[in-house]
Order: structure tokens, then sequence, then C-alpha cells
């Protein structure tokens, strides 16, 4: 694990790292160009008063006050974020719009990847009136957009069931056709990918010339008019063995075609869709359970590991992340089990500031006097079950090293 500028290593070599403070005096002393993913899951603004010690004088409204909140520290989070870094924000309707344009005034609209749509209560919240709303959002924006390491695709999306045919050699695949299936590409749009190929339907034999036994072939869509080849000729030249030439049956009858062979394989990820369903990375009431499971019943509304999980597994397997309003340490628990599953060497630097739990909740009555102390508790209890170690660094030991 590469050591963290101005620490020394024995401080660093733990998959979790864990420092007590306000955020925005943390962020100021964290080095320079550091961490390669940030996960926030600030407060939502839901009418009641935020636990930091900001000044908000002159800030007109609620909308005004969170925005002022928010803006320090997402700028400060940009100066400890590495060129390849990204950064995942949770928020919930009541300042998605607003966060999206401090987002696009911090880190410029150019830096703007996504906007996800997370499902984490599939029951939908039935107190209250109007819509038994069933979502938050993820708001990613890179670091800067010519470097960003962000890879949007998981391995865990991929399903073997897609892959129906088998190799003599056992080798897992699919066919897809060849041609561009989207109508927007077609011979007007792209003239350099209409172009003829050559195949014996007997053999499979594909090649962009003549052969004996061999027929022409010319991209069309279902309805036989003009269409696209995916690959330039060079592509087909350099890869023929992923080619097969075939009898497939269209809307005319049977007709040659040209079909890729698309293999499974060790280490194949599946493109991300902009809708993360609660199947696929868990609710609510799963990450309380899992919460549960380590320390108790204690805290109202965890992310689900899954979730971090997926956003974790989106950046190289050597990320330095960064949660400064850690909560109940989701992200570090995800880590751990990104670590855990795949070798990665990441590692999690969760800040949390000592905000006093509620008297009569159930932290208070299991013994946390503070929400840093249950995030403690947590990431503890993961170097114990999951391993990668815990490190409990005072705001002191950073001062004066960034």
């Amino acid at each position: 694990m590469s050591e963290v500028p101005g620490l020394g290593a024995a401080e660093v070599e733990a998959w979790n790292v864990f420092v007590e403070g306000d955020n925005l005096e943390v962020l100021a002393q964290l080095p320079r160009s550091a961490y390669d993913l940030v996960y926030l899951d600030p407060p939502y603004n839901t009418g009641n008063d935020f636990a930091y010690r900001d000044d908000f004088r002159g800030a007109d409204g609620r909308h005004a006050a969170w925005t002022a909140m928010m803006r320090p520290r997402l700028e400060a989070a940009r100066e400890v974020m590495s060129p390849r870094a990204a950064i995942y924000v949770s928020i919930d309707d009541h300042e998605v719009a607003h966060l999206r344009l401090l987002m696009d005034e911090v880190f410029g609209e150019d830096a703007f990847l996504a906007q996800v749509v997370v499902n984490l209560n599939p029951k939908g919240r039935q107190l209250g009136a109007g819509f038994a709303t069933s979502h938050e959002y993820l708001l990613v924006y890179a670091r800067d957009p010519r470097s960003c390491a962000l890879e949007a695709s998981s391995a865990s999306l991929v399903d073997p069931r897609d892959f129906p045919l088998t190799e003599p050699d056992g080798r897992r695949l699919r066919h897809l056709p060849l041609r561009n299936t989207n109508k927007k590409f077609n011979p007007v749009t792209s003239a350099t990918l209409h172009y003829p190929l050559w195949g014996d339907p007997e053999s499979g034999r594909v090649a962009t010339g003549a052969f004996p036994g061999a027929v022409e072939v010319l991209p069309v869509f279902g309805d036989g008019s003009p269409a696209v080849w995916r690959w330039s000729p060079p592509l087909v030249e350099a890869r023929p063995d992923d080619l097969l030439c075939k009898v497939v049956r269209g809307r005319g009858g049977d007709r040659v075609d040209i079909v890729q062979k698309d293999w499974l394989h060790e280490g194949r990820r599946k493109k991300l869709r902009t809708i993360w369903l609660a199947e696929e990375v868990g609710s609510t009431d799963t990450a309380v359970a899992e919460l549960k499971a380590l320390v108790g019943h204690v805290f109202e509304s965890p992310k689900p590991t899954g979730l971090l999980r997926r956003v974790v597994e989106t950046m190289p397997p050597d990320a330095r992340v960064l949660d400064f309003f850690a909560g109940s340490g989701t992200t570090g628990h995800a880590t751990a089990l990104a670590n855990a599953a795949d070798g990665g060497t990441r590692q999690c630097w969760s800040v949390n500031w000592a905000e006093p739990t509620r008297e009569g909740s159930n932290a208070r009555l299991a013994g946390y006097a503070t929400v840093a102390d249950l995030t403690r508790a947590r990431l503890r209890a993961v170097a114990d079950t999951v391993g990668g170690g815990f490190a409990d660094l005072p705001l002191a030991s950073l001062v004066g090293r960034s």
C-alpha cells in the first residue's frame, strides 16, 4: 500500500483509517491530491439544524444555508482529490437541483459524469401525503475528465446465463450481430463502416477479401435496408477468430450474415445503468440489518454496503477513498469487503465530527455518546470480521503534515 504524503507508513497500512473532527478542519490538514475517490452522504435538508459549527449569516433561506454548508466542503474535497479521482454525493429531492448547480460551479459542467437514481426503498415511504418516494440520487463528477480513472461498469452485473453457447474447449459465449442495430448509424452517417465482408457459412470463416467458398456479405437491417458494421476492416483483420459467418433467419427468409463471438471471461464487466435497483445494491432495510449484525440497531438510515461496493469498484483496486460525512461507516465497511473479494489494496479514510447522539435513541441506549463513537465501533468490528486493520488517528497527528 502506498504511503500518504506527510504520514508515516505504519500509520496508513490499515484498510480503514478514522479521524474524528470537524470535516472542514480535517480536510485542511489532509494531503493535497492524495485521494482517488470521494463519497459523501451529507445531511439532507429536512428542516432540522445542521450539526456543524459554520457561520451561515447572510444565507437567505434553508436552501441557501444548506448550500453555504456544502460549498466549502466540496471546494476542500476538490483540493485533496488526485487527477484521476471521482466524487459521488448522495442526495434526495430536497437539494438535488441546488447540489447539481453547486457541483457544476466547483468541479465544472464538463466534469459531470452521471446523475444516478438509487432505489433504496422499494416499498416507498408510506408516511405523509403525496407520492411514496422510493429513490434517492447519486451525483457523480470527475476531478479532471481527461484523466479520471472511473470505469462505469461492474463485474457483479455479468450473468453467465447471458452466454448460452459453449465452444469445444469449454469457453462460454454468445453471438452478437456484427452490424450496428442502431439505425442512427447507417451508410449516410457512417459511410466508412458500410463495406462488404466475405464469409463461408459452412466453415464459418470471415475475411475482408474473397476466398474459395466465400460469399459477399453486406450489412443490412432486418427489413433489408442498408446498415453498417460495428467493426472497421482493420479490426476484422486483427480478430478473425472472433467472427463467425452463419445462416440466419430474417423477415424475408434465410440469409447469410456475420456475427461476433462475445466471450464470457474472467474479469468481464458490464456497463452500469443510471438506475440502481435495491435488488442489486441493497436497501435501507438490508443496511440496517448489516449494521445490526456488527454493532446493534443503532442508526436510522445507513447506506447498504452493496451500494458503496458498487461505487468503490468503479475505481482502480488501489484507490484511496475518502468519506468525510462518514456516518455509520458504511464506506469503510464496503472498502474492506471489496478488498477481501478481489485482493485490492484500497484504503478508506473516514471522518466524523463528535455529533452527540440523540437522548433516548438506540445509539445512546447502546452506549454511543457520539456518532463518531459509532463509526469507530463499526470500523473496528469490520477489521475483526473482514480484516484489513483499523487505525484511529487523532486530528492533532495531522496538523502541520499536509
